[in-house]
């Protein structure tokens, strides 16, 4: 491919300044048409964002012969429906996070693209900004000595300025989000887990509902042993009081810790007493730096920057978290 023409299926909020208006900042990319299921919301999204085609239905999407890529930002139950049917066109796909409902489903998304042979990535965009980026860095310049262990909270109120904004509260609905706001948050914070340090070996966890009557459980914790020894601890609780509200990630090392916020802007980096502080401007588009990576991989110009395979082994997780 030479120009990256996309077609975006679920023009909902998460694209309006997360990652819409990225496809025509980078070089080579230009969005060409976008779907959703009211006709009146896409064509309003259409106009709003110069876009210069809007579908109602996804199949006319897919079948644009001017569209070569596809982006997928529905809700996640539609997830694998539709990344199945453009890998069958033959359309590169760019689907969100968590991949899937399911890591069953992630599996079947995964096969398809082997068969078909074409290109699938998954969202986790993390992974090209640069916060995450100087964590990285540091872990392989060994900073901080050698990680010992990880340990992360996510204690958020029941409305919290965290969670993505939606007409509809489909976020705690497990038949289209998979499960509750774990589902939409841990697969930011798992992903980086294993890009930091590797395949898990083993990895178990629980998850109940505060409130007995809730749709889905608001309490998690989770524990993973990585084959490189690195022990990790994770606790999300989604019925938190707002005074005790935290978002924060430690690893510690034979030298020292680095802190971070997964959903923040700062670094905290503290060796044997001397602590730093790393702060960093938010990016107007957060998912941009990844698509840049994800046009150049599709164009035959760089690595996949995240693999269906890899993240299968964040479902695979979150699975054995979650369901029991």
């Amino acid at each position: 491919m030479n120009e990256i023409k996309w077609g975006i299926i679920g023009c909902g909020d998460v694209t309006e300044v997360k990652s819409g208006p990225a496809f025509n900042k980078v070089a080579n990319s230009q969005l060409v048409a976008v779907m959703r299921r009211d006709a009146a919301k896409a064509a309003d999204y259409a106009k709003r964002h110069g876009v210069p085609k809007w579908y109602s239905n996804a199949a006319d999407l897919i079948n644009d012969p001017e569209i070569n890529t596809i982006y997928i930002a529905t809700p996640p139950l539609q997830h694998e429906e539709y990344t199945l049917a453009a890998l069958a066109a033959g359309k590169p796909v760019y689907v969100e996070k968590p991949m899937a409902l399911n890591s069953a489903a992630a599996q079947r998304m995964a096969d398809a693209s082997e068969k078909h042979g074409v290109k699938l990535v998954v969202a986790h965009y993390r992974r090209a900004q640069p916060l995450f980026l100087k964590i990285k860095s540091l872990l392989e310049e060994k900073a901080i000595g050698e990680v010992r262990f990880a340990d992360l909270k996510m204690l958020q109120p029941a409305a919290s300025d965290i969670i993505a904004n939606s007409e509809e509260n489909w976020r705690i609905n497990p038949a289209i989000s998979g499960g509750g706001l774990f589902h939409d948050l841990a697969p930011h914070q798992l992903d980086l887990m294993l890009y930091y340090f590797g395949d898990a070996l083993n990895f178990h966890g629980l998850a109940s509902k505060n409130d007995p009557k809730a749709p889905v459980a608001d309490l998690v914790t989770g524990h993973i042993e990585f084959e490189n020894n690195v022990v990790f601890n994770g606790l999300w609780c989604f019925s938190a009081p707002k005074s005790e509200q935290s978002d924060s990630c430690d690893f510690y090392g034979s030298k020292g810790k680095i802190t971070f916020s997964v959903f923040g802007q700062y670094i905290k980096i503290n060796i044997e007493g001397q602590e730093e502080i790393l702060n960093f401007e938010p990016l107007q588009q957060v998912e941009q730096p990844m698509i840049e990576h994800v046009v150049a991989y599709f164009r035959g110009e760089g690595e996949n920057p995240c693999s269906a395979e890899e993240a299968l082994k964040t479902m695979k997780i979150m699975d054995a978290f979650t369901v029991h």
